[in-house]
């Protein structure tokens, strides 16, 4: 098979198309013919070796955890799915090395759902991992109905889809971003404000009842300045503030979990998820795809489609 891999650590510019075997198909796991694969922050990161206290990597590395595709193998005992379903997941493994920017991966079944009806294979690779990651930052902080969440970074891949799960849950959104994303924010279906001095009082005029919760996909101070308007820490979670937690709320980092995954692929086949695409790429092209990521101004989700092979 063909894959955009590493011989070791490194930058956008030496990812190489490389032929690789193809993966072998563990008992409890699919081959999957992928489609497409989404692109995170994360992929380069753990080119660049910043997760390497933390998970054991191997070499040639092929990045990506998020996939869209048609299930072509199954591995021993597996019911779940069978050949030529279509299936999106986020594939992390406890081991990194075989990831999807490639025409075939490999993944446990426990990791897949069924793919959206609604979305093309572009649009899944897009879900994922930061539809995983809303969500579960949503259910941390318990948000019910008809109260008023403040969300930092709306407008980013993650954010995009928490505005979006919290409005599908029938909650008030009040999202912090900059003056150019505001209508994109807006038609999400939250309230923008600026991010910057002055933010909370700008809440404040949004919610004079006060908020009841506040997550964060954004960072920098956003936890402290939530602090001043939130009346209860432990209703406020973090996925960019390792020092949340410390602060009496929650830091999140996304687990594989296939219910959420189903739920968010629930959301989208009943019109109530889109997915926002910044960009499409060839896989080939997953260098540039990188660089967009690493400008840190993307709107929505990058993605890279395998439809020319």
């Amino acid at each position: 098979m063909k894959a955009m891999a590493l011989r070791r650590y490194g930058r956008p510019e030496d990812l190489r198309w490389t032929d690789l075997p193809d993966p072998k198909v563990a008992p409890g796991e699919v081959l999957v013919r992928v489609k497409a694969a989404g692109v995170n922050p994360v992929d380069w990161k753990l080119a660049e070796g910043r997760l390497d206290a933390v998970m054991e990597t191997g070499f040639p590395l092929i990045p990506g955890w998020d996939v869209a595709g048609v299930v072509e193998q199954v591995g021993f005992d597996v019911s779940e799915f069978a050949p030529g379903d279509g299936v999106f997941g986020y594939i992390r493994k406890d081991s990194a090395q075989f990831g999807a920017y490639a025409e075939l991966v490999s993944a446990h079944v426990r990791l897949l759902a069924r793919k959206p009806a609604a979305l093309t294979w572009e649009e899944s690779a897009g879900v994922p991992l930061a539809g995983l990651t809303a969500y579960q930052a949503i259910q941390r902080i318990g948000l019910q109905a008809h109260e008023t969440v403040l969300m930092h970074g709306a407008a980013g891949g993650v954010g995009s889809f928490g505005v979006q799960i919290a409005a599908a849950l029938g909650a008030r959104v009040i999202a912090t971003a900059s003056e150019r994303n505001h209508d994109f924010v807006r038609a999400l279906g939250a309230v923008p404000v600026t991010y910057g001095a002055g933010l909370a009082d700008r809440v404040r005029e949004q919610a004079p009842q006060g908020i009841d919760a506040v997550v964060d996909f954004a960072g920098g101070d956003a936890v402290d300045v939530s602090l001043e308007l939130l009346g209860e820490p432990g209703r406020l979670a973090s996925i960019a503030d390792a020092g949340a937690a410390a602060k009496g709320g929650h830091y999140v980092w996304v687990r594989p979990d296939r219910t959420d995954l189903q739920a968010l692929a629930d959301l989208a086949d009943d019109g109530r998820l889109a997915v926002h695409l910044d960009h499409v790429l060839p896989l080939r092209d997953a260098a540039e795809a990188w660089r967009i990521s690493q400008s840190g101004h993307t709107r929505g989700k990058i993605v890279l489609s395998l439809a020319e092979h």
